[in-house]
């Protein structure tokens, strides 16, 4: 990864990634944020279901698009967190930074989606 890249992994919030839709196979592009924590990267939304989750659940590999202050396609591959206590610490500060208007942590703990990041 180049320099540009990794300073835009840790100033910009808002990217696209394309995922292998699960049953279609199809590629499927959204626009989501995404968070650094710690020298990582993590990609999680509201509580409840998502067809960009369920997809990286049964393909991993995707392509995690930068768009604002640099611009690069990365290859990438997701890991899912599922243990609750990983989960909770890692929520914590993605919540806490968030507007008022959001579910309770124990909300995104129980329900959000939640990946790491991880760069070929």
């Amino acid at each position: 990864m180049d320099t540009a890249a990794a300073a835009a992994l840790q100033t910009d919030k808002v990217i696209d990634i394309t995922t292998t839709g699960r049953t279609s196979g199809d590629p499927r592009r959204i626009e989501i944020w995404f968070h650094h924590l710690e020298g990582r990267t993590f990609i999680t939304g509201r509580p409840g279901r998502r067809s960009w989750y369920a997809n990286l659940r049964a393909q991993p590999r995707f392509t995690f698009h930068l768009k604002g202050s640099h611009h690069a396609d990365l290859s990438a591959t997701s890991r899912p967190i599922l243990d609750e206590t990983e989960r909770r610490q890692l929520l914590a500060p993605i919540v806490a930074g968030l507007n008022a208007d959001q579910p309770p942590l124990d909300a995104w703990v129980d329900g959000a989606p939640l990946v790491e990041v991880i760069f070929d």
